[in-house]
């Protein structure tokens, strides 16, 4: 630990090559324990509240996670090689200002997702306590995940490393007690009553739910050196994200299927009392630091996104300090919301995902469109950093018009509690929308992008990486990479 900074001084700014270092496989653990918690175990019990049989809500979890997990993983592979933030890579697709409306999406979304970690948190501390102090619950763990998203990448990342640890020993422990001496229900092993509204619901939502880190994901890969395998990045990622979220959702489906209607938590601890008494509390103390370190993961990834934004419009040196502040800004959001919000916890959640996934899929449809296919994952880095006259441009306006016609595409086609697109009316409620947005944006960007003048950017590119070695200088208030 001798070599990893008290607090860490980067935020928006490229990574020095002498401040590399990590190993790919580091990726496994850091996304397994993100989603290896409670709000994931919810996530799988969205498909048993609209009568989905266990065995339908296990075929549409894993097929979901498989689904969203590759565009997450993609974006992981990304971080080693530039040494970027994922919002501050997406300035060469949406321009060094456009980038603000997917930095607003992604903010927004992962504040909602910080309500519901610590509404569950908190429920915990109240359920395992016995004593009725939310609002209070709410301020410590604010508290306690701020701590740690100050101190930041290396040690969110360790942190991490020992959870998953714990998690096997506890949560591994019940997971095969409860396969075994479970006794479920007669048809829940059966397609009986089987609709594609509750398959698809639930397909989504665990959709959803990979995609959800794609927007931030390569934050937590930028340290790696750029000689990282980016396969291995990739495959490292891909491994933690789904295997985490498989596990704990169809955990999640298990217990719903055991003990209908039940919340979350009533389930769990129904299910871990029926196998050995007076360990259902125990379980749910265990769970309660992955719930804790998810919504540090999720504050970091914020606070960078917060100082894009207002780096878009004013120039700002990215200084130790004003990450701090940025992190407490969104800390402070995600426990306003905790402390306002109301009503039935698993509703809420899963309109929320299905509202998430719309937003993301041409987002991530763009960015993975450019990086692997148009440009190759070659970038002028410094002039990512340039606010006027840069190649990227102030407005991205093929990346914008593609977003915009993957939404507009989409409209037609959701599937909400709000609103129903006529074509998903007619088609019985079942909901493709992902698969329309999806290739709605990369076929209006690949049209558009066949005016970009290439060969100018990979000169570029070049240039400032001439002899494998760059240097960051200051430039208008920023720290960004040069040729040496």
């Amino acid at each position: 630990m001798s070599d990893t900074p008290a607090i860490e001084s980067k935020s928006i700014d490229w990574i020095p090559l002498d401040e590399r270092r990590g190993r790919p496989a580091t990726l496994f653990p850091l996304w397994f324990m993100s989603n290896a918690n409670l709000t994931t175990l919810a996530t799988g019990m969205v498909g048993a509240a609209l009568g989905a049989s266990l065995l339908t809500s296990l075929l549409a979890i894993v097929s979901g996670a498989a689904v969203g997990t590759v565009f997450t993983a993609f974006h992981s592979a990304q971080g080693p090689q530039l040494g970027l933030p994922q919002m501050i890579q997406s300035r060469a697709q949406f321009g060094y200002r456009g980038v603000v409306v997917i930095c607003a999406v992604v903010v927004f979304s992962i504040v909602g997702f910080n309500v519901f970690n610590q509404i569950l948190a908190a429920d915990v501390l109240t359920l395992t306590t016995g004593t009725d102090l939310r609002d209070l619950w709410f301020v410590v763990i604010t508290g306690l995940a701020l701590a740690l998203a100050i101190y930041g990448y290396h040690w969110i990342h360790r942190f991490q490393t020992w959870l998953t640890w714990v998690f096997l020993a506890t949560f591994g422990v019940f997971t095969v007690a409860a396969l075994i001496w479970s006794q479920i229900p007669a048809g829940q092993l059966g397609f009986g009553g089987f609709t594609w509204a509750a398959f698809l619901v639930q397909f989504g939502a665990a959709a959803a739910y990979a995609l959800g880190w794609a927007p931030y994901v390569s934050d937590y890969s930028r340290y790696l050196p750029p000689q990282t395998s980016p396969r291995k990045a990739l495959w490292y990622t891909y491994a933690g994200v789904f295997v985490g979220a498989v596990w704990l959702m169809a955990l999640g489906a298990l217990v719903a299927a055991l003990f209908a209607g039940a919340s979350p938590l009533d389930a769990v601890n129904q299910a871990a009392n029926g196998l050995l008494p007076g360990s259902g509390t125990w379980l749910l103390v265990a769970a309660l630091p992955g719930l804790i370190t998810v919504i540090t993961v999720n504050i970091y990834a914020a606070s960078l996104e917060l100082i894009t934004m207002l780096d878009s419009f004013r120039a700002v040196r990215p200084t130790r300090r004003l990450r701090v502040v940025s992190c407490s800004l969104i800390a402070a959001a995600g426990l306003l919301g905790a402390i306002l919000s109301t009503g039935e916890f698993l509703a809420n959640f899963g309109s929320f995902l299905v509202v998430l996934l719309y937003l993301l899929v041409p987002w991530t449809s763009v960015n993975l469109v450019d990086y692997y296919f148009v440009r190759r994952g070659h970038y002028a880095v410094r002039e990512i950093f340039v606010p006027k006259g840069g190649v990227y441009g102030t407005w991205g306006w093929r990346g914008l018009v593609a977003y915009l016609v993957g939404i507009v595409a989409m409209i037609p086609f959701v599937v909400t509690v709000w609103y129903t697109g006529p074509i998903a009316s007619a088609m019985g409620g079942v909901d493709i929308a992902l698969f329309v947005g999806l290739a709605a944006s990369a076929v209006a960007y690949v049209a558009m992008a066949r005016s970009l003048d290439l060969n100018a950017e990979i000169a570029r590119a070049e240039a400032d990486s001439r002899d494998h070695g760059i240097e960051a200088v200051s430039f208008s208030g920023r720290t960004a990479p040069v040729e040496t």
